[in-house]
């Protein structure tokens, strides 16, 4: 088995691109710990606070560029936090000074620029470190040390809390539930669930002595970190079922039959016991922290994955690597990670850190949106949540021009309250493919009409098609926005009434031109007064300009 893996290691820079999916995670990890990715400016006046926005604002459109999907923006560092919390202060990063209000909500206005790029956003949240000597003397009275000194173990000159406590769990649950309850965030995110290194010396005697009941320790820790998921998963899932729980766990699991760990991994070293999330169902997604070379990636990528139990895998590269004062990797050590994840189908690729990406280290942004990330791609459905997707999108409206396309539909239905949102293809093939990643044309709106501008001649579509997706990713059948015809514009019926936009007008004339209605809000029975009859249907934009959108024979007996 070693053999297989120097052989595809070898053959890894000779493969051509594979076709890029249309479902794909693809997240970067924003690390706001000492503002490391973000941010670099201080939010000390109104200034500095525009200064603050902008610079996540241009990170997030380098994402979008790049075709990325999900952001991982870590939004609980070590003992502190970037929103206003009831439960822990702000922190340092924001101001330059633990404790100091912003002035605005980081995390609100994170979401809020990610949705608006068509991304996720996951909180990041470290879980068990709260903080060395200097943090937690900065935080004072408000530290989890002084508020809660029982949940709190010191450990080789830093604060953790201590997982054999069960009010461990009720407590990071409570954290969770409190970002869950007031943002519309996609996902709860894990960080440091586990013991720390060299954990078989944490101080926790008299935790185990009080918890125990005499159960093998090693177990007891394991235990332990699986009752904070199982908590956490449970009051996420209670507000909001949609919101997605993952943990990012040492990147191998154990020894494999196919090659050993070396002593390090989640199991053994640091007790976590994340295959066993996956297989009991408190967890949505695992981000492995995969953060090696060689046969100490490769045949623990493939145990991930052939143990995730219907659950999704997203090995997260270590690309900090790649830079010269860490290890110097070269860039086609990534690449070949790439290619062997597409190639056993994990379920995307995320990336630490952030600002490496940014930094476009020995050339990898380029290479990702040359050859991997050409198209867009979506985050694949939660269908073990829900797998009922959103009722089709109905009365389609096109109005095409020389310089944007503009459209509007009815919205649809959903039987879960979370909300519903757009996508947008176009391709100049009928009917538009939907399963295809090069007809993406907007992997996400909020609104029921979208306008599309484009940059160059040759981005213009002849058909284009939306569907309704629900917050699970569940996606509904395409709606038609326009079909083929002699005359290539729709025919109108009463049952397919064309949406008017904004400020526009519909015009109706007949056979021979001549008009005989204008509105702005036409229904049905307006129409089924003008008689039988071959129908002309134009929109006139504000600028005056008038367009052919349909014709019909608006109360000929249809056929249901």
């Amino acid at each position: 088995m070693r053999i297989l893996f120097i052989l595809f290691i070898c053959l890894g820079t000779l493969l051509p691109a594979q076709a890029a999916p249309k479902q794909e995670i693809r997240a970067s990890w924003i690390t706001t710990l000492g503002g490391l990715d973000w941010p670099s400016q201080k939010a000390t006046s109104p200034a500095g606070i525009e200064r603050q926005k902008k610079e996540l604002c241009n990170i997030l459109d380098k994402l979008q560029e790049a075709n990325f999907n999900t952001v991982l923006f870590q939004t609980r560092l070590r003992g502190d936090v970037i929103y206003p919390s009831a439960l822990e202060c702000f922190a340092e990063s924001l101001t330059g000074h633990t404790g100091q209000n912003p002035g605005y909500d980081p995390l609100k206005f994170a979401i809020e620029e990610c949705h608006r790029r068509g991304m996720e956003i996951h909180a990041w949240m470290v879980a068990i470190p709260i903080g060395n000597k200097r943090q937690v003397g900065l935080q004072g009275k408000q530290s989890v040390v002084r508020k809660h000194p029982e949940l709190c173990k010191q450990f080789r000159g830093s604060w953790y809390l201590d997982p054999g406590n069960p009010g461990t769990a009720g407590y990071l649950s409570l954290m969770a539930r409190e970002i869950v309850a007031n943002y519309d965030i996609d996902g709860i995110h894990l960080d440091y669930i586990r013991y720390p290194e060299q954990g078989e010396d944490f101080p926790d005697k008299d935790t185990y002595r009080k918890y125990g009941h005499k159960q093998e320790k090693s177990q007891w820790r394991r235990d332990n970190i699986t009752r904070i998921i199982r908590q956490v998963y449970t009051e996420v899932k209670k507000l909001k079922p949609w919101v997605k729980v993952s943990s990012s766990p040492v990147g191998k699991y154990r020894d494999t039959y196919r090659y050993p760990s070396k002593g390090w991994n989640a199991y053994h070293a640091v007790y976590q016991d994340a295959q066993k999330w996956l297989k009991e169902g408190i967890h949505d997604a695992i981000f492995p922290m995969m953060y090696f070379l060689g046969n100490q990636f490769y045949p623990f990528a493939l145990d991930w994955q052939e143990n995730k139990n219907g659950r999704w895998v997203i090995p997260g590269l270590g690309i900090y690597f790649m830079h010269p004062k860490e290890q110097n990797w070269k860039l086609d050590e990534i690449v070949r990670q790439l290619y062997f994840l597409r190639d056993i189908h994990t379920d995307g690729q995320a990336y630490f850190r952030n600002r490496f990406l940014m930094d476009n280290t020995k050339g990898l942004m380029d290479e990702l949106e040359k050859n991997f990330y050409l198209y867009p791609a979506v985050v694949p459905p939660m269908t073990w949540a829900d797998s009922i997707a959103p009722s089709v999108p109905t009365l389609p409206c096109l109005i095409p021009g020389e310089r944007q396309v503009r459209m509007s539909w009815h919205a649809s239905t959903d039987n879960n309250p979370g909300g519903i949102y757009y996508r947008i293809y176009a391709s100049d093939q009928y009917p538009v493919n939907t399963e295809r990643a090069e007809n993406l044309i907007c992997t996400r709106t909020d609104s029921t009409s979208y306008t599309f501008i484009p940059l160059f001649p040759w981005h213009q579509r002849t058909y284009w098609a939306v569907t309704a997706v629900d917050r699970f990713g569940n996606e509904s059948q395409p709606l038609a926005l326009n079909i083929p015809d002699s005359a290539g514009i729709l025919t109108i019926t009463l049952q397919n009434l064309p949406r008017i936009p904004e400020n526009c007008m519909l015009i109706i004339s007949d056979a021979t031109g001549q008009e005989v209605l204008r509105t702005a809000h036409p229904t049905r029975e307006m129409l089924q007064r003008l008689g039988n009859g071959l129908f002309r249907f134009s929109i006139q934009t504000p600028d005056g300009q008038t367009r052919l959108i349909g014709m019909g024979a608006l109360n000929q007996p249809l056929v249901e």
